[in-house]
C-alpha cells in the first residue's frame, strides 16, 4: 500500500515554464483557386523555396523546401508539374532517395500508378541490401537499397529534392544498376547549375532523361 502523505523533500523548483503556442499558419493568398498557367505555377513554387546560409555547415547555401510543402497551392503545383514532366517517359517504378526524395517521389507513384522504393542512409533498411559510399558537397556518405526491391526489367525513374554536384544522384543509379534495373529518367524540383550536378549524373546514367523544375 502506498504510503500517505509527503514521504520524500519537496521540490522548491517552480514549473516549467509553459512555451507559447505555435501561432497558426496565415491563410495562403490564392489558395482557394487553382493557378491556370506553368508560368504561374513555377513562379508561386521558386517564391517560395527559402534559402538558409551556413546549413548544414559553414559555406553552404541550402535551398529549403518545406515553405513549398506547406503551402497547399505551390505543393499541389509541384506534384502535378513534375508529373507532367516526366508522364511521357518509359518507366514502371519510383525510387525515391532519403529524405525528401520519399515526399516527391511517393506523390509521383500515387498520381502516376507506379511502385516506389525507398534509397535509404545507411543501417536503415532491414533487409539484405546493395551499398553505396559517395562524396556530397560537404562530407562523405552512403546510400542503400534492398537487393530485391529491384529486378532485371525495371525501368526506374529517380527522384529526389535537389541536384547539387550529383553525388547523390550518381549513387543512386548506381544502385540501380546493381539491383539488374535500369534508370530511364531522373527528376528534380531544384538544381544548382554551378556544382555541375547534371555532368556526374550523366556519366553514370548516359541513358537516362533528367529533368528539374526550377534552376538557380
Amino acid at each position: 500500500m502506498r504510503p500517505q502523505g509527503h514521504n520524500h523533500p519537496v521540490s522548491d523548483q517552480r514549473p516549467a515554464a509553459v512555451p507559447p503556442p505555435i501561432p497558426p499558419i496565415p491563410p495562403v493568398p490564392g489558395a482557394d483557386r487553382w493557378l491556370d498557367t506553368d508560368v504561374e505555377r513555377l513562379e508561386r513554387i521558386r517564391s517560395l523555396v527559402r534559402d538558409i546560409p551556413d546549413f548544414p555547415k559553414p559555406g553552404i547555401l541550402f535551398r529549403d523546401i518545406t515553405t513549398v510543402l506547406r503551402d497547399p497551392v505551390a505543393w499541389r503545383a509541384t506534384v502535378d508539374q513534375l508529373c507532367d514532366a516526366v508522364d511521357a517517359w518509359d518507366f514502371d517504378m519510383v525510387v525515391g532517395i532519403e529524405s525528401r526524395g520519399f515526399i516527391l517521389g511517393s506523390a509521383i507513384a500515387y498520381q502516376l500508378g507506379v511502385g516506389f522504393v525507398p534509397v535509404r542512409k545507411r543501417g536503415k533498411l532491414p533487409g539484405p541490401v546493395h551499398s553505396v559510399e559517395y562524396a556530397l558537397e560537404y562530407g562523405l556518405d552512403s546510400l542503400e537499397i534492398h537487393r530485391d526491391a529491384l529486378t532485371a526489367g525495371h525501368r526506374v525513374l529517380v527522384v529526389d529534392d535537389l541536384l547539387a554536384t550529383g553525388g547523390t544522384a550518381a549513387a543512386t543509379a548506381r544502385l540501380v544498376a546493381e539491383c539488374g534495373a535500369q534508370v530511364a529518367g531522373i527528376a528534380f524540383l531544384v538544381e544548382l547549375e554551378a556544382l555541375g550536378g547534371r555532368a556526374a549524373v550523366t556519366a553514370v546514367a548516359p541513358q537516362a532523361e533528367l529533368t528539374a523544375l526550377l534552376a538557380y
